[in-house]
């Protein structure tokens, strides 16, 4: 079973987990950070800015989990302009060293292997940050994607085009496609910590911790991996059935013992 840890409100999620990130930095130089986009890793990166302070984070690298297919990558809600704008110049890293898939049409059809080559050549990822939709899914990978899959192409429902439509000017500037780790890829990480803040959260927040493993639900895919963290604010929770269990075991838990 995952960790699951609920906390007050969504900046207190940012600051626990900002400290994870922290002492993974101090254990390893060359720490690889899998990176979400979207409003809910936000506290995480908003904490982590003055934490990092002097630490050396030259080295670190990053993969981002996403990005959409055929916006220009310049266009200031392409995945490679929000990770530059929200990760890498507040956080000080180096922008050479952070990955976003390719979601240019030229060369697409490779684009999902290529992207699986880097994470593997960097040796894998130590800490995978997740956020989670509406519908249940991470990363791009909807409702129907195998446990298996790999980066690649995806189409996005039209429910993740509504939600995300809140970033463009209307829902018909959101493309269609994207490209996406896929759940296997994600599953390749080290450890991994899910995030989800808000009532909206809350049916699929309790289906992937709570529910049957289904790729109707590919959040659900976060009880098959050895080490996941899923820290929600109160809202979020609301639908857990043994959130008391929940917030016992971590009152209890021992001192040494960090996410």
């Amino acid at each position: 079973m995952a960790e699951i840890i609920i906390v007050p409100y969504a900046a207190a999620a940012g600051s626990l987990v900002a400290d994870a990130i922290v002492r993974l930095i101090e254990r390893n130089r060359e720490a690889v950070l899998g990176l979400a986009t979207g409003s809910t890793p936000l506290p995480v990166y908003q904490a982590l800015e003055p934490r990092l302070k002097g630490i050396d984070v030259s080295r670190v690298r990053g993969f981002a989990l996403d990005e959409y297919v055929g916006l220009d990558p310049a266009h200031p809600e392409s995945y490679r302009s929000v990770i530059q704008r929200e990760v890498v110049e507040p956080l000080g890293l180096d922008p050479a060293l952070i990955r976003v898939p390719d979601g240019s049409l030229d060369g697409i059809e490779h684009a999902g292997e290529e992207y699986e080559e880097a994470i593997l050549a960097a040796g894998g990822v130590d800490l995978q940050l997740l956020g989670i939709g509406t519908d249940g899914h991470i990363g791009f990978n909807e409702p129907g994607s195998s446990f298996a899959s790999l980066t690649r192409v995806k189409t996005l429902t039209e429910q993740t085009r509504d939600d995300n439509a809140r970033f463009f000017d209307s829902v018909d500037d959101v493309p269609r496609h994207c490209i996406t780790q896929g759940l296997g890829t994600i599953l390749r990480a080290r450890h991994l910590v899910l995030l989800a803040f808000g009532a909206g959260k809350a049916e699929a927040v309790a289906g992937a911790v709570e529910g049957p493993l289904t790729a109707s639900l590919p959040g659900s895919a976060i009880q098959l991996h050895p080490r996941a963290t899923v820290v929600v604010d109160e809202a979020a929770a609301s639908r857990l059935r043994f959130a008391d269990y929940y917030r016992y075991t971590y009152e209890n838990k021992p001192a040494w013992q960090a996410i």
